[in-house]
């Protein structure tokens, strides 16, 4: 099968605010093998000499499959890229190129190494070797086409909030999520059931595959697709959301009613100019806010159901 890998390349005076918005448009369109790129970042650092350096760019690249309707996808993300811009007051290029399968199974990998994402959590990708070191936690991971690796501050400020605010069997509900990298996580942590939902199809597969991965019983586990939390009848101690700003605060109208009293609501995938706007959703929902991280232009925050 071939695949065109579409990249679009980013110049804003808040670069952080365009990624955000052009890797919710990739989601938007469930793009595949989404990788953000940012200059000035170096996750590889410490990890052998054979690691790729660090962008020199602020780009978003994704995978649409070459089919009958690759035409139209394409002409809807340049016209849905055009209103952004002007939203978000950036100036882009698009990069079309168009890769066999095979092809992009191997470089789309030198892109992921061995990253030491919190005080104990390693996400260490399958295909590559690392030597645990002290208490380290190791999480096994392949994100094949799926969303979420743990090089992305987003997904290494859930990671953080987690190890410090999650409690011993402690059920999780992860919404979006994505290569199941935050469940894996929990799991590692010592949480109970988990369970996990999103939009793509290709993600549900790629999560399951990625909790069992990590040696985490089918019994304790529900990775299904869905619209956020429309199909959740049970409560939960955590749930966990690493998504843009505007369906973070679309989702608080619901998702504390899936959430035990006393339980806690994580959210990432958050850039700094939008972190307001969530704070006061949160807030207006009756929610008491615990903490908040910010790394590199963009926020976690942890709150609780009182």
């Amino acid at each position: 099968m071939k695949w065109i890998e579409t990249v679009v390349i980013i110049k804003s005076e808040s670069p952080e605010m365009a990624l955000d918005l052009v890797s919710g448009l990739f989601m938007e369109f469930c793009l595949q093998g989404v990788v953000i790129e940012e200059p000035g970042r170096d996750p590889f650092a410490d990890w052998g000499e054979d690691a790729i350096e660090s962008s020199d760019r602020y780009a978003v690249k994704g995978y649409f499959p070459k089919d009958d309707k690759a035409d139209l996808r394409l002409d809807e993300v340049r016209e849905r890229l055009a209103g952004l811009s002007e939203i978000g007051e950036f100036s882009y290029e698009i990069e079309y190129t168009e890769v066999d399968e095979e092809d992009w199974a191997e470089s789309w990998k030198e892109f992921f190494w061995p990253e030491k994402i919190s005080e104990r959590i390693v996400v260490k990708p399958t295909w590559r070797e690392y030597e645990a070191q002290g208490d380290d936690i190791i999480i096994e991971i392949d994100p094949g086409m799926a969303f979420g690796t743990g090089a992305h501050p987003t997904t290494a400020l859930c990671i953080r909030m987690l190890e410090k605010h999650l409690k011993a069997d402690d059920s999780i509900l992860d919404v979006g999520t994505g290569s199941g990298i935050l469940l894996a996580a929990s799991a590692k942590l010592g949480a109970g059931f988990l369970h996990g939902t999103d939009i793509d199809d290709v993600a549900v597969i790629v999560a399951r595959e990625n909790l069992l991965l990590n040696k985490v019983p089918e019994t304790s586990f529900l990775v299904e697709a869905g619209d956020l939390v429309d199909k959740i009848s049970r409560q939960y101690d955590v749930a966990v959301a690493n998504i843009l700003a505007e369906v973070v605060v679309r989702l608080l109208d619901n998702l504390p009613a899936r959430v035990k009293d006393g339980g806690l609501m994580i959210f990432s995938g958050i850039i700094t100019e939008r972190m307001e706007m969530v704070l006061e959703k949160i807030r207006t929902v009756g929610l008491e806010v615990i903490e908040v991280m910010e790394d590199g232009g963009w926020v976690a925050i942890c709150a609780k159901k009182s």
